[in-house]
This record gives structure tokens, sequence and C-alpha cells, in this order.
């Protein structure tokens, strides 16, 4: 069963979820002055006509080099329900993500990016299907106009590719923009895998999900902050969070070697005893350790990610370090019960 065909909710989620709700929005921010008064506008007009809820707007700095921060902090002087972490060096949208989560104490809790192609106007429908019972509400990009050629298919060959190789169903053409109730939230929280894919790990969870489409604009400024490296980086990352495939493909180049291997041995004895025909030694024999060369350096590199990412768990490194922190109470601090 996917994702998208949950079973309908009981009705005892609708009476839980009635009345005035917390919802806290977390935005990562990296060099996004540009954006940031658009991006604030914007969030206020959707909060002032949802009457049923209370908001915190909480913004991430991951080491932004121009004016992010100044910015936040003028916002939270003149708004109450914007609040700021400012990190003390760039830790990565991921982690940016995670820390918004530590410190959000809504009953609700949206995940966006702050270039504004995650469009806020979707917001009101997360949370009035939310409302209806679903714990988890992603969005899917119906479009992607502000998207490159490259971009648009190097995603959806990931997101098959996801599909195929994941232990766990994730669904395709979906970023991080999504609301979650504050019990999938205190699950991610007991989660401190510092090779993030926050998409699988909520996915991971269960709980009832749904989706909602939406056409994905062209970033309002600024340059993006994914490069290709990055890009790939974070590919590898979720492909290697929630599969052993690439571990399992490893073994069956390892016998696929090995049974060609024992193929060209027995045409070499069968040419050498019944034929006058020899095997010409150096082209066979540089063929044969490039080849098992090759074999056995793709699989130590599947191995060494994965060891990689044992060596990162057992440090038990913080995951984030906070340098400032904006509109938030000194005493709430991310490790406290946030009911």
């Amino acid at each position: 069963m996917s994702l998208e065909d949950a079973p309908p909710c009981l009705p005892i989620a609708l009476s839980q979820r009635d009345g005035i709700k917390a919802v806290s929005i977390v935005i990562p921010c990296l060099d996004e002055a540009e954006v940031l008064p658009e991006m604030l506008s914007r969030l206020r007009a959707i909060a002032d006509t949802q009457k049923d809820c209370t908001f915190e707007f909480i913004f991430v700095d991951d080491g932004s080099r121009d004016s992010t921060l100044p910015i936040l902090a003028q916002a939270a002087t003149e708004d109450g329900r914007v609040k700021a972490i400012s990190f003390a060096r760039n830790f990565g949208q991921q982690i940016a993500v995670t820390a918004g989560i530590d410190f959000a104490r809504g009953d609700a809790v949206v995940l966006m990016d702050c270039d504004l192609q995650d469009p806020p106007e979707v917001i009101p429908k997360m949370i009035a299907t939310w409302r209806s019972g679903f714990d988890v509400v992603y969005g899917t990009r119906a479009s992607r106009p502000g998207d490159s050629w490259f971009k648009t298919s190097s995603a959806r060959v990931f997101h098959r590719v996801m599909s195929r190789l994941s232990e766990v169903p994730i669904p395709s053409d979906t970023g991080d923009f999504r609301l979650m109730d504050r019990s999938v939230v205190d699950v991610l929280r007991a989660m401190p895998e510092r090779h993030r894919f926050l998409r699988g790990m909520v996915a991971w969870t269960g709980f009832r999900q749904t989706a909602i489409a939406y056409d994905r604009p062209e970033r309002f400024a600024g340059q993006t902050k994914y490069p290709l490296v990055k890009m790939l980086r974070y590919a590898m990352d979720g492909l290697l969070s929630f599969s052993t495939k690439p571990l399992q493909m490893a073994i069956g180049l390892g016998l696929v070697t090995v049974l060609m291997s024992v193929m060209g041995i027995v045409y070499a004895l069968v040419m050498r005893a019944f034929t006058s025909v020899w095997v010409e030694g150096w082209t066979a024999l540089m063929i044969a350790v490039l080849f098992l060369g090759g074999v056995q350096l793709l699989s130590l590199g599947i191995i060494g990610e994965y060891v990689g990412r044992i060596y990162g768990e057992v440090q038990r490194r913080p995951l984030y370090v906070v340098r400032h922190r904006i509109g938030h109470s000194q005493d709430v601090r991310p490790s406290d019960d946030p009911a």
C-alpha cells in the first residue's frame, strides 16, 4: 500500500485536532537576505488568515555571510512570532532543518525552504488536511517551471532509483516541504543519525501520510545553495541511509567476476590441452587484472561509504552548534520536552 492510499482516519483524530492549535514553521536559511522580506510578508499574511492557529516562524541561519541574521533579528523585535537560531558555522540544510525541529514547540511542524519555491499559500491546505486526521501532509511537485532540464531529469531518475532500492517506500517528486504532527516530530527527534535524509526518515516513521500537489515556482531571488556536488552527496546519503542493496550489488559483481574468471580459466585450459593454439598471455592478463581491479575498488568504495557512516555515528559529536538564539527563551533547549 502506498502512502497516498492510507485508509480513512478514525473520528477520534478529528476531536483531538479541534480548537486552537500551535503551528511551527521551520525555514533553513543560507545567505537569503534578498528573499527574507518577501518570505516574512507572505508568512504573516497566511498566519493572519488562520484564526484557529497560533504560529511561530523558526528560521535557522546555517552560517550565512550576508545580512540574513540582522534581518531576522530586526523581524523578531517587530513580530514575536519570528524566532531565529544561528549556527557557529555551516552544517548543511538537513542539519539546519533538524535544529528547527528540535526547537519547534507546535502541535504541528511545517518544513519549507526559504527560496519561496515552497509556496506558503499551500500551508492552510496542509493544516486542514492535518486536522482531518492525517499525521503527515507532504507536497508533491505537479510542475517545476523554475528548474532546469538537467535538474528535473536528474531528480526524476533519483526518485525512481530510490523507489527501486530503498527498503522504505519514499514518495516520488517530493522535497522536505511537509507538515508533521507532533507525534511524528517526537519520533524524528529520537533519531540522532548524522547523515540525514529527512524525507526518508519521515516515510520510515509510518503514521497516516498523504500528499498535496502544488506547482513549484522559480526561486524568488538569489542563487541555489545546492550545486551538483551537494546534490550528489545528498543523493548518496539518501541511498545509503535507507538501503543495503549497494552491498548486495557488490556481492553480485563479485559473483559475476568469479564466474567470468572460471570461464576464462576453462577456456585457457581447453585451448592448451586440446589445440595447438595457446591463449596469448599479455592482453588477456591485462584485461583480467584491470577488470578485477575495477570490481574490487568499486566494492571497497561501497563498503567504505558504509564504514565511514559507522565511524561518524560512533564519534557521537553534536549535530550542530548554536551561536545565537533570537526570540527563544534562554531556558528553552532542544532536549526539553516539547509538550
